[in-house]
């Protein structure tokens, strides 16, 4: 066994070394040709193909492939080895494939294949490809240096399924502080989600740790590869819950050769569709005041969630009638009449210009183009003054007239419809009175909360359209949970086809008075087969003793979920440690020097709110240790010893998490606090320990 161990070592060894010089000897001709930058398409289309070519080959070269499998299709005599990595590289002197796309088609088996003497397949171009698997055998490669191989899978080696060795052995590692790819470790059931037809709204529900975020980054780059022809990187875009979020996110479509997709939060990428410099409440006192524990500084339940209210389907309803008669009314039935004695302008006229022959334009292009065409009527009605005088003095009359005669149209803006729904003397009785004055004042103020951005974009559609330049091929919004279908419903006007990846997990939906209780608020505003389900239940982050912690927590909260299977990978207890509150303070930093010291490469202290964190982070600095406050400001995630609320953690993963007061006083048995300990405690990769002081919270006991 021993022998045969090194052998495959060898002829690995000796496979590298012919694939590394080979990648080397291309790349360096590439490199040597100079880049063009002249304006001669054909030499600008061949640049491109060379520049491709390049950027595919700088990936390959340190890590020319992770995969192995030894296929032999039907027709075929004997098995061929397909190396996969990370881009696609041929023999320049045949074509034949030197490495395999971890895209292409024949690549999805070394992801679906899961043991067993049966034949397997594969669709391809060509239809449906039948054949056997021999070997199955994943590498680790570091600068072009093999670091490890694994046979996952040997044919007549009496293994029935495939060996979870290697990936066991690669979530062991420690992490840094950027997400990374996961091409070598994909699932079948991720890359069912990655590979899935694009016309269709995805909705994946995946528990802490399934890998949902690189699964969606994955399916960006799939998409780009699969349909070329037809969707573009620029034409894609992602939405995560906060710009930290979106540092910690970024590196994974650069290592996966894939640019320009833009990458943004909903509040920044609607403040900049939204005319009148309109400004965003401070988020961060509001949500201090929203999770601080109920037992101290809580707020009582709200009569009407506004952010449910003002994300809800049904305020596109109330807001629909309102804006048709807003378009029904928008034209008086006044004459234009330029200077005295002048032919008049039939107001007939105008309205069937603005109702009849621009009847399918939105209102600002129609009140845009009815002006213009008014002005039009004038120059000729000018033109037709032969005196030079009378005509200048008949002009700026004429002039002054039609500002007067325009200031009836009211500016079709968004904020100022938004705000007279609102007003005293103007509101709706549909508008619920326990959110309208707060609303108001923040609107007389040109400010607006998160929640109002969804109306906002609804009626700034309506007003002036969607260009064809700001509709995407593919979206992807991470955290939906905490969407509102509102919010969906704006994106899916500014898609084509409907094309989305829609991800988060309800067990985390720690923003309940925003987001969403179930899937089919988002499911019920797509037709018939536009939508899909998945569910990703197997957490491939933390320990099983994590885990099965974590559910313990997580069965407080009355979510209707399947709870995380772990992979079978073990490590240490968790641990919950009770402490004087004299002695507090340096049990938490005690705690995080130990874990510190254990070598975990990232760690967090997870505290309740941001006041509690910076108290934290003083005393671990006065104390000599080194560690990040991170806030509801912050941009940048730079690994190293953390410290962060709760309700900032989401999304993230850290080696070791040490949670301070999970106490009954700061985490009440309750089905918010039960998300919130949920969340805190699925960060943890390997380890886990719990700090509190007085009674423990009842969200421990199972």
């Amino acid at each position: 066994m021993e022998d045969d161990i090194q052998s495959a070592y060898q002829d690995e060894l000796l496979r590298l070394e012919e694939t590394g010089r080979i990648i080397s000897k291309q790349l360096e001709r590439l490199r040597s040709v100079p880049r063009y930058t002249g304006h001669d398409f054909t030499e600008q289309v061949l640049e491109s193909v060379r520049e491709d070519a390049r950027t595919r080959l700088a990936i390959a070269e340190p890590e020319p492939y992770f995969g192995r499998l030894d296929f032999r299709e039907s027709e075929q005599e004997a098995p061929i080895p397909i190396y996969i990595g990370k881009a696609g590289i041929d023999r320049e002197d045949s074509g034949v494939p030197l490495v395999i796309d971890w895209r292409a088609p024949v690549a999805s088996l070394f992801y679906s294949f899961t043991g067993g003497e049966g034949p397997a397949e594969y669709d391809s171009p060509d239809g449906l490809i039948e054949g056997l698997v021999y070997l199955k055998r994943n590498l680790v490669i570091r600068k072009q240096i093999l670091q490890r191989v694994t046979d996952t899978f040997i044919r007549g080696s009496g293994m029935e399924g495939v060996s979870d060795e290697f990936l066991l052995y690669r979530l062991g590692e420690n992490k840094d502080n950027k997400l990374r790819d996961i091409v070598s470790t994909i699932q079948a059931e991720q890359d069912k989600i990655i590979r899935a037809a694009k016309n269709k709204a995805l909705v994946i529900q995946g528990v802490a740790g399934s890998g949902k975020t690189t699964v969606a980054l994955h399916r960006l780059a799939f998409l780009l590869y699969q349909y070329r022809d037809q969707v573009r990187a620029d034409r894609m875009i992602i939405f995560a819950p906060n710009r930290m979020f979106l540092d910690y996110i970024s590196g994974v479509l650069p290592e996966l050769g894939v640019g320009d997709i833009a990458q943004t939060t909903f509040q920044d990428w609607a403040l900049g569709k939204l005319e009148g410099g309109l400004k965003l409440a401070d988020e961060a006192n509001e949500l201090e005041r929203r999770f601080a524990p109920a037992g101290k500084k809580g707020m009582a339940p709200e009569e009407t969630p506004s952010g449910r209210w003002k994300g809800s389907a049904d305020l596109a309803t109330k807001l629909d009638p309102e804006l048709d008669r807003l378009e029904q009314d928008y034209l008086g039935h006044a004459d234009f009449i330029p200077w005295e004695g002048a032919a008049l302008l039939p107001g007939k006229l105008i309205r069937q210009w603005f109702y009849v022959d621009n009847r399918h334009d939105p209102l600002a292009k129609r009140r845009s183009r009815v002006e213009a065409r008014i002005k039009r009527w004038l120059e000729m009605a000018l033109d037709a003054t032969r005196d030079p005088r009378i005509r200048k003095e008949r002009r700026k009359t004429a002039g002054a007239r039609l500002k007067t005669f325009l200031k009836s149209w009211a500016e079709p803006t968004a904020i100022a419809f938004y705000r007279s729904l609102f007003e005293k003397d103007t509101r709706r009785d549909w508008i619920p009175e326990s959110l309208a004055e707060d609303t108001l004042k923040r609107l007389k103020k040109n400010e607006v909360a998160a929640e109002d951005l969804a109306a906002l974009l609804y009626i700034h559609i309506r007003f002036h359209g969607i260009s064809g330049n700001d509709r995407f091929d593919h979206i992807v919004i991470d955290e939906a949970q905490d969407f509102s279908p509102l919010q969906v419903e704006v994106l899916k006007r500014h898609s084509r086809n409907h094309s989305f990846t829609i991800l988060g997990d309800l067990a985390q939906g720690i923003h309940d008075y925003k987001g969403i209780a179930a899937w089919e608020e988002f499911t019920s505003l797509f037709g018939g087969e536009e939508a899909e389900m998945f569910q990703l239940n197997r957490s491939y982050r933390s320990t099983i003793e994590i885990i099965h912690f974590a559910n313990g927590v997580l069965s407080h909260s009355g979510v209707n979920v399947e709870p995380a299977v772990p992979v079978f990978r073990s490590g240490e207890p968790v641990t919950v440690a009770s402490s004087p509150a004299k002695e507090r303070m340096a049990d938490i930093i005690r705690a995080a020097r130990e874990l510190t010291e254990e070598g975990h490469a990232t760690v967090a202290v997870i505290g309740r709110t941001e006041a509690e964190c910076r108290k934290i982070h003083a005393a671990l600095a006065e104390d000599g240790l080194e560690a990040s406050l991170l806030t509801a400001n912050h941009q940048v995630y730079r690994g190293g010893l953390s410290v962060l609320p709760v309700y900032l953690s989401k999304g993230f993963e850290f080696d070791a998490v040490l949670v301070t007061d999970t106490d009954q006083a700061h985490y009440a048995d309750s089905p918010r606090d039960a998300k919130l300990l949920y969340v805190a405690c699925t960060r943890a990769l390997h380890r886990l320990r719990l700090l509190l002081t007085g009674e423990p919270s009842a969200l421990l006991e199972s």
